[in-house]
């Protein structure tokens, strides 16, 4: 067994305990998500727009994909939805 092996089996417990998080409050990490990213936007006054709607978009999908247990993907996609 290598070194990633032995980290990857120590790391299983703490992955599901995560995953079963993200699937019971996803509604409330999605809000905080948005949250902050309006607060950063505001505080750097739009100047990072661009960058904050991809980083938030890329932690909702993380957070997506951590909580799909059983690898269903047809909730949502690494696509974005189209701007309003």
């Amino acid at each position: 067994m290598g070194f990633m092996d032995s980290v990857k089996a120590k790391l299983a417990p703490a992955k599901e305990k995560v995953s079963d998080l993200a699937q019971q409050h996803g509604d409330k990490i999605d809000q905080g998500l948005d949250k902050a990213a309006r607060t950063v936007d505001e505080k750097t006054k739009g100047k990072y727009s661009d960058k904050i709607v991809t980083g938030t978009q890329k932690a909702k999908d993380a957070v997506e994909k951590l909580s799909n247990k059983d690898g269903d993907t047809s909730t949502g996609g690494s696509t974005p939805p189209p701007a309003a």
